[in-house]
């Protein structure tokens, strides 16, 4: 059980590097200030690296769309919370949806017979 877990966290935790790459890269003004820059450089490389070892378990699609909508969800929350961007009701709607989606995709059943394609072996 903790085995077949390991590779959701490991995307959970990628999916919060995201939303810290993210912000560090707003942060970075065009890579013009260095700890930012850094921030961002060292968070994106963790984040994809995450990435590439879950997908090894996860199907890549659902993995993805995890990772981006976990990861766009926080850096859009995180703005808010910080007044970088205006709170909105309808925006949480939308977040929460997103992480809703998201949850969804990780629910579904894995479908490890299926073909690639249609008629494939």
């Amino acid at each position: 059980m903790v085995k077949r877990s390991v590779p959701w966290l490991v995307l959970l935790a990628s999916a919060v590097l995201e939303a810290v790459w993210a912000t560090a890269l707003g942060l970075s003004d065009g890579f013009t200030r260095p700890l930012p820059t850094v921030v961002f450089a060292v968070t994106a490389t963790l984040s994809m690296l995450g990435l590439g070892m879950a997908v090894r378990t996860i199907p890549l699609g659902t993995a993805y769309a995890i990772w981006v909508g976990i990861g766009a969800a926080l850096t859009v929350g995180w703005a808010m919370a910080t007044g970088v961007e205006p709170f909105s009701v309808v925006k949480l709607l939308f977040i929460t949806g997103i992480v809703g989606c998201a949850a969804g995709l990780k629910a579904l059943p894995a479908e490890k017979d299926a073909p690639l394609a249609p008629g494939g072996d």
